[in-house]
């Protein structure tokens, strides 16, 4: 399985679309078989639909941020591509806790009505 997590620095993104990065794990057999950082090559200019399609090409399986607007999410979910929000903390933590099963998920971080995040 391959897991993007949206990234700034050493702790998940509140914003899905607007974060540096993502740190993009593949796990088989509940173990770390690679890690590594990808900039967000839409960072600077955040494109609606750009970041799931990038996501796509990645070949990435599941998505964990702190918040993602809805049209995002449904663009991701259409791909097959399983969309976890509300989760917040260090990436390594939220590694280990996917991979045990013990991650804390809820509502998204950002508010898309205002387009602001709460923080």
């Amino acid at each position: 399985m391959r897991v993007a997590i949206a990234t700034e620095g050493d702790f998940v993104a509140q914003h899905f679309g607007k974060c540096p990065g993502f740190t993009i794990v593949d796990i088989e057999d509940g173990k770390i078989v690679s890690k590594n950082f990808v900039e967000n090559p839409n960072y600077k200019a955040h494109q609606p639909g750009a970041v799931p399609m990038f996501l796509k090409t990645q070949n990435v399986d599941c998505i964990i941020a702190g918040g993602m607007g809805p049209k995002a999410i449904m663009m991701l979910e259409s791909f097959g591509i399983k969309v976890l929000v509300g989760v917040t903390g260090k990436v390594e933590e939220v590694i280990d806790a996917f991979i045990k099963s013990t991650l804390h998920t809820g509502e998204s971080l950002c508010k898309h009505d205002q387009h602001h995040c709460r923080h």
